[in-house]
């Protein structure tokens, strides 16, 4: 499946409706929006989500033309926006918007609207703002709408409007730091992922219009799906770092036990791990290579991802957590060795609470995958106790994309390897660590647990080829599965990050 696309590996998993909202005050029958009578913002787009999650979901019959639905990845591919026709290109202004064709995954409709102080304009659809590689198929309707948007700024040099941010189904967007690709999304909101799961989507957005000085581009969004609506606030600040500041307001129309807040989406296929299934010639091929997780106090905690056999689901409680996300640490180009993917550029993304999210856990959904063409990695924080039914709640924090957060105080895990023991059935485990400045070997122990079978030959030395340290030990299985742990300590205390691992044989 197409990158940042839902988890699931099944087509009709993906959300191929658009609801009629004829109720609504600002979209009439036809999806056409009408002038407001009032200054529109965020107050309003709730409005629209808190009405909306009083009546019953409703899925509309499709209105795909079959022609487009039909069309295969590459065939949607050849269908691209022209960017003489980008929205506020003419104007000068710092941000550029261009839009998506429906068709192939991408069934759903979005209706995009301009915001200019308070006012709504209807940004139209027209087949001629596309190009047709193979010619545009006949009797497309002009009210055909778009599949979602792109957001373009100079971000790399003066001269240029590059792509930096992208809205393209469900609930899913990306984004890009400077110097940096396309690699891991982020997505409104999660439900049941790795069980059966319900996949929201954006039903409108409203881009406010930018002053010629600005940095930062604001998109409110609507969100629908049988369990919930809600109203989203995104303020994307493009640089060496791109920040989203969002708020996310939900509306549940039933206990959502299972919601996933700030959830991210990244692929994984192999790493340094003995023993992988793949015939590539690149050693690691991955957007992202763990999950860190932050708690308030300053401890924290690394999971290397891995490819399963079978979906596997890990949790982190986090009574207080300070922030969480998946990260690419690995980026040197010797790592990947691909000229054309350039793993080692694509970004992390770090979720930063706002405010007291209360009790929950952060959450790591692992699903097999043969290709690196599907996203099978999936982090979020789960909350303690449901969202209840006709009560909202609010989530606000921002993600920050780009390279992965420097070393702090904390030693920091840089890689993990495994392969097989020295003694047969046993598995060998070589995790390796930047030390902080001042830091040394010397006067570090090791804390080292597994929930099942035992430790054996535990040994922590220096590696003169980085600077750092180097853990190893073997593992010798009791079991299916087992959970591992280790942290350094210096005079007892906690000094590095806590390495996680789940292992399956």
């Amino acid at each position: 499946m197409p990158r940042g696309l839902p988890l699931s590996k099944r087509t009709s998993d993906l959300p191929s409706r658009r609801q009629v909202i004829a109720a609504l005050p600002l979209v009439a029958a036809a999806g056409v929006a009408a002038a407001a009578p009032r200054p529109f913002g965020d107050d309003a787009v709730q409005a629209l989500a808190q009405d909306l999650a009083r009546q019953p979901y409703r899925a509309p019959a499709p209105d795909l033309p079959p022609v487009l639905g039909k069309l295969d990845y590459d065939a949607y591919r050849d269908i691209r926006f022209d960017p003489a026709r980008a929205l506020w290109k003419a104007e000068r202004l710092p941000f550029q918007l261009q839009f998506f064709h429906r068709g192939g995954l991408f069934h759903d409709r979005v209706d995009l609207y301009e915001l200019h102080d308070g006012q709504v304009t209807p940004i139209a659809y027209s087949s001629d703002q596309f190009v047709f590689k193979h010619g545009a198929p006949t009797g497309l309707p002009p009210s055909l709408g778009f599949a979602g948007f792109r957001i373009h700024a100079p971000i790399n040099r003066a001269s240029y409007f590059d792509e930096v941010a992208v809205f393209l189904g469900a609930t899913y967007f990306r984004a890009v730091a400077r110097g940096m690709l396309y690699g891991l999304s982020g997505r409104g909101l999660a439900i049941g992922t790795g069980e059966a799961e319900e996949f929201p989507a954006f039903r409108a957005f409203w881009i406010e219009r930018p002053g010629a000085g600005a940095r930062s581009l604001t998109v409110l969004a609507l969100m629908d799906s049988q369990s919930c609506a809600g109203a989203f606030r995104f303020v994307i600040t493009p640089g060496d770092t791109t920040t989203f500041d969002v708020t996310a307001r939900i509306f549940p129309r039933r206990a959502i036990a299972n919601a996933g807040i700030a959830p991210l989406t990244s692929m994984f296929l192999f790493s340094g791990d003995g023993g992988r299934r793949f015939d590539d010639f690149r050693p690691q091929v991955h957007d992202s290579d763990g999950l860190a997780v932050a708690e308030a106090g300053g401890a924290r905690a690394w999971r290397p991802l891995v490819n399963p056999a079978a979906v596997q689901t890990s949790a982190i409680p986090a009574r207080t957590a300070q922030g969480f996300g998946l990260q690419q640490r690995e980026q040197r180009f010797e790592a990947y060795q691909d000229l054309e993917a350039h793993y080692e550029q694509r970004p992390s993304l770090w979720v930063e609470p706002c405010g007291d999210w209360g009790a929950g856990e952060v959450r790591l959904v692992e699903l097999p995958s043969n290709t690196e063409t599907e996203d099978n990695i999936a982090a979020f924080w789960t909350p303690a106790a449901p969202l209840r039914a006709g009560t909202p709640a609010t989530f606000a924090y921002r993600l920050h994309w780009g390279p992965p957060a420097p070393p702090g105080v904390l030693a920091r895990v840089v890689r993990t390897r495994s392969g097989a023991g020295v003694v047969a059935g046993r598995r060998r485990f070589v995790v390796d660590y930047d030390l902080p400045r001042g830091v040394s070997v010397e006067g570090l122990t090791v804390q080292a647990t597994t929930s099942s079978g035992q430790l054996r030959e535990v040994v922590l030395h220096p590696n003169p080829q980085t600077g750092g340290a180097r853990l190893s030990f073997e593992l010798e299985p009791a079991g299916p599965r087992t959970d591992l742990r280790a942290v350094l300590l210096k005079s007892g205390t906690p000094c590095s990050e806590a390495w996680l691992y789940r292992w399956s044989a």
